[in-house]
């Protein structure tokens, strides 16, 4: 039979937190902060460990409001307890005699000046992941869970990867010094006798340079996702960027079909925006895709354009070794900064490069 009733228990914890606050806010220095924690939070003999033996007390059906109520508090003690802490290591510590400061030598003065030490009183806070890396974190959740693994190349990239496998002569204007990040191989390696015709490296401007890489190395079945940074000079605006981010897809196999290519990209979207969002396949044309759609995606009262894809065109599956006549597959581009801003709700994607914590601390 219990003893306790669930109103005195109740009265007995509001009693409690009232007097444990007073005490933690009348707190002058750490001995007095420590008498102090051990009463109330002592791990043998605190109030708050008696008050916690009492439950037993109570009837089973009384128990689970009471433990809500004891967890409460013990959150609310020990925010008081951090709290009191700061408060005491900010306040000035009184001064010492004059006869002991006489008898201060040499070996008693302070340490020097650190000046990357982080003072006592600093309120340190918790970083948060920026929310590209957010996005592409689940990003990678959602093709995992679709079969894909991840795969990874090299930013800088060479013109057979980043343009010819890729089924883009030579004279295509995608190729043009004013589109891309041209290196010069000198700085980036050993003197080298001077090249007959342009530079030999450039700043990868598709994420679609990993895929020709998985493909040369492996033979069909692939299934792949590359995630990561790509370099195009255009203007930086409420919708373009310099630098940002890609997420490639690829699946070759025996049998692969347009249906299938959409049943992933729609399976994605419902995925990670949520059942309600719709996605729609616009005609296009890219060089290393035949048929090729532009992806695009309800945000707010309209639509937004996502990526590109397509089925792989067979000039670059006979570039990278494989038979056209016994594989088939499909590849797609999507922004991972188009699919962050439809996740929040950002407007402009030069807000996730301005590196103003204000705005970064929402996410």
């Amino acid at each position: 039979m219990a003893t306790t009733t669930l109103d005195d228990y109740l009265a007995q914890l509001d009693q409690l937190q009232q007097q444990a606050l007073q005490r933690f806010r009348e707190c002058r220095n750490a001995q007095e902060l420590e008498q102090v924690r051990v009463e109330y939070l002592g791990a043998k003999r605190g109030v708050l460990r008696q008050v916690q033996q009492r439950l037993k007390e109570l009837a089973p059906e009384e128990k689970p409001q009471a433990g809500k109520r004891f967890n409460e508090l013990k959150k609310t003690l020990e925010a008081a307890l951090e709290e009191a802490k700061q408060r005491v290591a900010a306040s000035p510590q009184p001064e010492k005699p004059a006869k002991e400061k006489r008898r201060r030598g040499a070996e008693d003065l302070p340490p020097p000046f650190d000046p990357t030490a982080v003072p006592p009183q600093a309120q340190l806070r918790l970083g948060r992941l920026h929310p590209v890396t957010q996005t592409i974190r689940r990003m990678k959740e959602v093709m995992a869970r679709l079969g894909f693994e991840v795969a990874d190349g090299p930013e800088v990239e060479d013109p057979w990867h980043n343009f010819e496998a890729l089924n883009i002569p030579e004279a295509h204007p995608a190729r043009d010094p004013l589109d891309n990040f041209y290196l010069s191989t000198a700085r980036l390696t050993e003197p080298q006798p001077p090249q007959e015709e342009g530079p030999q490296l450039l700043l990868r401007s598709q994420t679609s340079t990993v895929q020709i890489r998985v493909m040369e190395k492996r033979p069909a079945p692939v299934r792949v996702i590359a995630l990561g940074r790509v370099y195009r000079p255009d203007t930086a605006d409420a919708t373009h960027f310099p630098m940002f981010h890609q997420m490639e897809g690829l699946y070759v196999d025996r049998g692969v079909t347009m249906a299938q290519l959409k049943t992933v990209l729609r399976l994605f979207a419902s995925m990670f925006f949520g059942p309600e969002v719709q996605v729609r396949f616009r005609p296009s044309f890219f060089p290393f895709t035949e048929p090729s759609v532009e992806v695009d995606m309800t945000w707010k009262d309209g639509w937004i354009e996502m990526g590109g894809a397509g089925m792989v065109d067979p000039a670059v599956l006979q570039a990278v070794g494989y038979d056209p006549e016994q594989v088939t597959g499909f590849a797609f581009g999507l922004g991972v900064e188009r699919v962050c801003m439809r996740q929040y709700g950002i407007d402009d994607i030069r807000l996730l490069y301005r590196n103003d914590v204000r705005f970064l601390q929402q996410f």
